[in-house]
């Protein structure tokens, strides 16, 4: 997983509330067994509107995502998560989000950053307004601002927040961990063996 310390970046506005993870990544596109290539399908069905946000040319490349209260509600999938990654998306902003959602995205190196209400229609406006809007992100500071005086402190659980740094998916924490493991299992195995012999 990629470590996550600072960002700038276009923001891509999705001024929708409750944006479920069915719209983020339709259940037909869930018998895939990689955790890649499902950003092609996020927000398939939104995406057949040639007027919707993420398909204007002054968002490609985008790497944060603005969006209303209640973000990644529905389903426990995963593969949202892993949907707004591929896509590129590496930070969300939004008033609220959906808790089983939030576990998936710090698992997978995505940012959530949770602002009151008024701060996030504020971006949401600038983005859907000014070209090339651009936001920086800091998670070491814990701050987020724009060049046009908007400044931001959030904060975010501090054990999510060493994993995001890191770069540590559950994978990589377990790795931490890998001599204590090999140590374990050495003893382990030789206990059985002489155990065995014994017999």
């Amino acid at each position: 997983m990629q470590p996550f310390r600072t960002l700038t970046s276009v923001a891509t506005p999705l001024d929708r509330v409750n944006v479920d993870t069915d719209q983020i990544i339709p259940k037909q596109f869930l018998k895939r067994i990689e955790r890649t290539g499902y950003g092609e399908f996020l927000f398939f069905d939104w995406r057949k509107d040639p007027a919707f946000e993420i398909n204007q040319p002054r968002y490609k490349g985008s790497q944060i995502l603005v969006a209303a209260k209640n973000f990644g509600c529905g389903s426990s999938r995963e593969h949202a998560a892993w949907a707004l990654s591929d896509f590129g998306f590496r930070c969300v902003i939004a008033p609220s989000f959906a808790d089983i959602f939030h576990s998936n995205a710090g698992k997978n190196g995505i940012l959530l950053v949770t602002l009151p209400e008024d701060q996030v229609q504020t971006l949401l406006d600038r983005a859907a307004t000014t070209e090339g809007y651009k936001l920086n992100v800091s998670l070491e500071d814990e701050t987020l601002i724009d060049d046009q005086g908007f400044s931001a402190k959030f904060s975010i659980d501090p054990f999510r927040r060493d994993c995001l740094l890191e770069g540590l998916d559950d994978i990589g924490l377990t790795l931490r961990h890998a001599a204590a493991l090999d140590s374990f299992e050495q003893g382990h195995n030789s206990k059985f063996w002489l155990a065995a012999r014994s017999q």
